[in-house]
């Protein structure tokens, strides 16, 4: 805990990867979402990103990608489906182009990677390995939006299969990026954890669909998308719920968080860190608010560190 003067000032740090021999260690529990985000350089003259935990990448592919057809996005209550479609420039074109820029941002960078089969989700992670100021992979096993997205995410096998391909290339700590799109999601948690994942991150968007009803036909180019938003916040809070009860790494939280007190949500039920993304097209700052926020609560309760609420919702810290 740092001090101002004779006033304490509640620790914001965390460590989301504590069983890694480097850690991964953040000044703020709030990153941004892949996907909200871009890459990092169109949000800096916006945000002050030196506030932030960590951006959090849009995920790069092997090979370049153009994207879904258009439309891709449309408003629902509450919130938003995108069909995007994973467009970028490819594991090359990445370090080529974007890295440059990473090494520069005033806070850490975790590369969002997904790829289609074992040699391929190895190969693209090594390209990341090493560079400057990129401190985590993010395996995004849970995309909806492209074919085979979701197989990486919806079998406790494959998923562990993915996990351990990314691992054996990289020195960097692991991060898997799970569905919501499943019965049950705490086998599939466990199966990263225990094939080398250094923390987990959920939810990623759920499949849904809207229908143009004077064409008579899907709106979205692609047909379905993910819906992101506040309306889902309730079930990113039910499954980081539990997913902490049944993992013992970090879980880092997302879905709907629009508000301090939403972030709050997911800490209690059981998060280390939180990730904002749709709530960043309506608002560039929302992440930075939230931190400021955050510290503001821990504040005016009291309370030494962020680490303090993490899981008080949860049964385990009632009971004790």
């Amino acid at each position: 805990m740092a001090s101002k003067g004779a006033v304490a000032v509640p620790s914001l740090a965390v460590n989301l990867a504590p069983g890694h021999p480097r850690g991964l260690r953040l000044r703020a529990p709030v990153l941004t979402a892949s996907g909200t985000f871009g890459f990092g350089d169109e949000y800096r003259d916006i945000v002050n990103l030196a506030a932030l935990g960590a951006i959090v990448t849009k995920t790069v592919t092997p090979e370049p990608r153009e994207g879904n057809p258009t439309p891709r996005t449309i408003e629902t209550p509450a919130g938003m489906l995108n069909s995007i479609g994973l467009p970028n420039p490819g594991g090359e074109g990445a370090v080529r182009e974007k890295a440059p820029i990473w090494r520069d941002l005033p806070c850490p960078v975790v590369v969002s990677i997904a790829a289609h089969d074992p040699q391929s989700w190895s190969a693209l992670a090594a390209r990341f390995d090493g560079l400057d100021n990129v401190v985590a992979i993010e395996a995004n096993l849970s995309c909806p939006n492209v074919a085979g997205g979701l197989d990486y995410s919806t079998d406790p096998g494959t998923a562990a299969a993915t996990v351990r391909a990314v691992r054996r290339e990289v020195s960097l700590p692991v991060i898997a990026k799970l569905s919501p799109n499943v019965t049950d999601l705490r086998p599939i948690a466990r199966a990263a954890q225990d094939a080398g994942a250094d923390a987990l991150s959920l939810i990623n968007t759920l499949l849904g669909m809207v229908i143009d009803t004077d064409a008579a036909l899907p709106f979205l180019g692609a047909g379905v998308g993910g819906l992101s938003g506040p309306a889902i916040r309730p079930l990113a809070v039910r499954c980081v719920y539990d997913v902490a009860g049944t993992v013992s790494i970090p879980v880092i939280g997302m879905g709907g968080v629009v508000t301090t007190d939403d972030a709050l949500q997911l800490l209690m039920a059981g998060a280390s860190a939180v990730q904002v993304g749709t709530a960043t097209f309506r608002e560039p700052r929302t992440a930075e608010r939230i931190v400021d926020g955050l510290g503001s609560y821990l504040e005016s309760r009291g309370f030494a560190s962020v680490s303090d609420v993490v899981g008080l919702a949860r049964p385990e810290r009632l009971s004790g």
